[in-house]
This record gives C-alpha cells, structure tokens and sequence, in this order.
C-alpha cells in the first residue's frame, strides 16, 4: 500500500512539471520546420538523416542547459543576458529574436492556410479564425489551460510517423544513411544544412523553455524531473523531423518530385503514398502551424519583457502586463494579416527565417556559454564537460557552416 502511495506521488510530481520543455520542443516542429524538412527530403532522399542523428544530442543538451538556468536562478534567459552582458548587446539580442519570431509567424498562419486549403477552406476564412483563437486561448487563458492545450496539440505529431510506415521506405536505406555521413558538395546542400541546424536547435527556443520552466514555478528541487521534460521534449521531437524526412525521402525523391513547401509536400504525397498519408501530413502541419502561431509571439514577448524589466506571465491581464500582451497581440494579427497580402512570396520568408536562425544561433549560444559557466550566477550547477563538449561543437559547426556558405557562394558553387 505504501509503495502504491508512493508510485501514485510521484506521478504525479511528474505530471506536475511535464510541459515546457516537450512544448518547446514541439514547436520547433512547425510550418518552416516541416517544410524544411520536406525539402531535404524530396531534394536529398535521406542524405540528410545522419545530420539530424548528430544534431540530436546537441538539442538535447542545450535544451536542458536552458531550463537549468530558469530553475536554478528563476530568471529568463534574455534577463540573464542583460544583467551579464548589459543593455546594448541585449537590445540587439531582442530585436534579431523578434524579427526572426515574427517572420517564422507569418510562416505559422502560412501553414495554417495551407493545410485547411488542402481540405478545401479559404485562407481568407482560416487564418483570422485561427488568429483569434490563438489570441483568446493565450490572453484570456490560464497559463494550466494554454499548456493543457499545447500538449495536445504536441501530440499530434505521431501523425508524421505514422505517414512515414505508409510511404514504405527501404529500411536498409534509411538505416545506413542515419549513420553513414553524406555530403553533396553545393551550395543548395549547406543552406539547407544551415536551415537544419536553425530549425532543429532554433535560438527561440532557449528563450522559450527557460521562460516556461520560470513561469511555472519550476524551483531546483524539482529539476530532476523537469528535467526529464525538457530532454524527452526534445529528443522526441528530433525522432518526428527524422520521420517527416524518411516520407519525403522514400515517396518523392525518388519520383523527382521538386517541392517548396509542406503543402506541397502533402500533396504530392496522395498519388504515391496513398490520400490517408496526405490527410495525416495535412493534419500535423495544422497541428504544428497552430502550435507555433502561439508560442512564437508568446516567446518574443516573453523575452523582451524580462529582458527590460516589464512585467510578463500568461496569468497576468493587461493592466498588470500591458507591453507583454500588447506585444503579443501586435505579433499575432500583423502576422496573420500578412498571410492575406496578395502576391506575397510565404516560401521565401519561411526558408530565409530558418537560414537567419542558423546564423543567430552560435551567437546566442555565447551568451548561455558564458552564463551556465559562471559559478557567482549557477552555483554548483555550472555545465559539466559533456555538456561543454557537445555544446562549443555545436557552435563551432553553426559557425563553419554559415562561413562554408558564404565561400561557396562567392565562388560560385551552385
């Protein structure tokens, strides 16, 4: 009886901070990432995958790194960069996060329209109903119900898995390309690698799980679990990206099939892989797009908010947090207001996003580099030498990358 009561409390413990870090997570799964992902996959077949396998303990890591430093100080991110580096390099930090955020936004309400137009409705009508309904679930919401809600909505997800069992790939294939590197020596190829990296380990991401981990309350003691979270969140997270290029890689690469974007991707999925696999990619790009549209504002606000002393939290109104809920509202209805624009091209902003996260990263990484390592600010939970290993690795790659990028380029490698 007693080890039932015991089980039981510790369930519920877990339960108690599960949340941010598998949201967070989540998130980075969204409209830009699924359509990157589907353009390495359709593009590349699977010559990609062994990327995704190295950059997944590194997500992991730095990740955790994040809501170690929410737990332990009970700050956010960006107010740890103020108080470290002072107000100028925070204020460039802020404005480099809220472009990006807004234009990976508009990028969320994008795949918003394309998945509902796959079954046939108006962007004209979904996005302002989806922009409504992302605005009242977060500003007039609990932060318990909103991460209800975006759970949820993470789990959808298992929808790409699904979809990658019905496009039946050579498994032998997949296996040997998630452990034996590839390389195509182009231009094409880096830029993607660099969308890859952007997409995968996106900065907003820090930003957001270690506000999360703050809102919530989540103290030192509870770490150990919420730790658990934030490490699982992300793993499992990497597994879908490996899932969503394992279905465009065995249907449409093979058919030579040259895709932009995730709606693409969904459609041209129903002739070779069957109109369930095309409802089911459909279905998680709604997911997907819908879940960002809600977190990525919430983490810019978020952040500028700490990073300049305003008030923040999703159970504060407008008079008590006027700037947060102000900025989050500005972010949501530009973004979706946008989408309606005739004309606009949505690929070249959700690609160039993806690419301007890449090259933000290794900066922001800096900054938590110095942070997590100094004692007066972490204590006695300053990073180990794995998590120093994997995370300078992390930054050195993002940096070669972008600087491969650019030689190609000016070269002239296609």
């Amino acid at each position: 009886m007693k080890k039932l009561k015991a089980d039981k409390t510790r369930f519920l413990a877990v339960l108690a901070v599960i949340g941010p870090g598998i949201i967070a997570a989540s998130a980075g799964n969204d409209s830009g990432g699924i359509s990157t992902y589907s353009v390495a996959g359709a593009r590349y077949g699977y010559k990609m995958l062994w990327m995704m396998v190295l950059m997944t303990p590194a997500f992991v890591i730095i990740q955790e790194m994040a809501g170690r430093m929410g737990a332990v100080t009970g700050k956010g991110f960006s107010a740890l960069i103020r108080e470290r580096f002072g107000v100028r390099p925070t204020f460039l930090a802020m404005l480099l996060l809220l472009g990006s955020t807004a234009a990976t936004t508009v990028a969320e309400f994008a795949g918003v329209a394309a998945a509902m137009e796959l079954f046939g409705v108006s962007r004209l009508l979904s996005v302002p109903i989806a922009a409504a309904i992302v605005w009242l679930l977060v500003v007039r919401g609990s932060y318990r119900n909103v991460e209800k809600v975006l759970l949820a909505l993470s789990s959808v997800f298992v929808a790409y898995v699904v979809s990658a069992f019905m496009a039946k790939p050579d498994w032998m294939a997949v296996s040997q390309a998630l452990v034996v590197p590839s390389v195509v020596p182009e231009a094409g190829f880096v830029a993607l690698a660099i969308g890859l990296t952007g997409t995968t380990i996106a900065p907003w991401m820090q930003f957001l799980v270690q506000s999360n981990i703050v809102d919530k309350g989540t103290s030192i003691k509870e770490w150990r679990i919420a730790r658990f979270d934030v490490m699982a969140g992300a793993l499992v997270a990497n597994v879908v990206a490996i899932f969503i290029i394992i279905t465009t890689g065995a249907v449409l690469h093979p058919a030579g099939i040259a895709i932009t974007d995730a709606r693409q991707a969904a459609e041209a999925l129903a002739p070779l892989a069957g109109s369930y696999a095309t409802i089911l990619f459909a279905i998680g790009l709604l997911a997907a797009s819908v879940l960002s549209a809600a977190v990525l504002p919430l983490t810019a606000s978020y952040a500028i908010c700490e990073a300049f002393g305003w008030e923040s939290g999703l159970d504060r109104n407008w008079s008590e947090a006027p700037v947060f809920n102000g900025l989050y509202t500005f972010v949501i209805f530009t973004a979706a207001a946008t989408i309606l624009i005739p004309g606009l091209d949505l690929i070249a902003i959700m690609l160039v996003s993806q690419v301007v996260n890449g090259m933000m990263l290794p900066f922001l990484l800096l900054f938590m580099m110095v942070i997590i390592s100094d004692r007066r600010v972490m204590g006695r939970y300053v990073n180990g030498a794995v998590h120093n290993v994997l995370a300078w690795g992390t930054i050195v790659i993002a940096i070669s990358l972008t600087v491969l990028l650019l030689g190609m380029t000016i070269l002239g490698y296609g």
